[in-house]
């Protein structure tokens, strides 16, 4: 797009993107009064993530240590040669489960052969992941 409009549509992201508007932050001021839901947050998703983790035990991909986040990260060293972008893109469109390559991250897409699934999903949905990684 021309140079004069993206400068325009930049300004309009920033404060839909960065911020909200006023109701929402009473909103949000509101529901944090109860503290009972940031005090479980962590156990809350401790249990996805440990139901998870215990349902792809037997899968052929290494478990990686997760904390502090609603991503497990696994190895697929030893299952593909494919990279992880690739492998990525196989997954979801073969198998229909969607991941994260980690070489995303990296300035220079260093591919460790490591994948990124997000357990803050049902229990139904963790169990179908679960049920297709194992059959990998």
């Amino acid at each position: 797009a021309p140079k004069n409009i993206t400068k325009e549509i930049r300004k309009v992201y920033q404060f839909m993107v960065f911020s909200c508007h006023t109701p929402t932050q009473h909103a949000l001021a509101d529901f944090l009064k109860d503290r009972s839901f940031i005090d479980n947050l962590s156990s809350f998703y401790q249990e996805k993530r440990d139901y998870f983790r215990q349902a792809i035990k037997n899968s052929r991909f290494r478990i990686l240590p997760c904390k502090g986040t609603y991503f497990q990260a696994l190895s697929f060293e030893g299952i593909s040669d494919m990279g992880d972008v690739e492998f990525a893109e196989w997954l979801t469109a073969e198998k229909g489960i969607a991941s994260i390559p980690t070489s995303v991250f990296y300035k220079d897409g260093y591919d460790n052969k490591i994948l990124r699934f997000c357990f803050a999903k049902e229990e139904k949905e963790l169990k179908k992941a679960a049920e297709i990684l194992c059959k990998i």
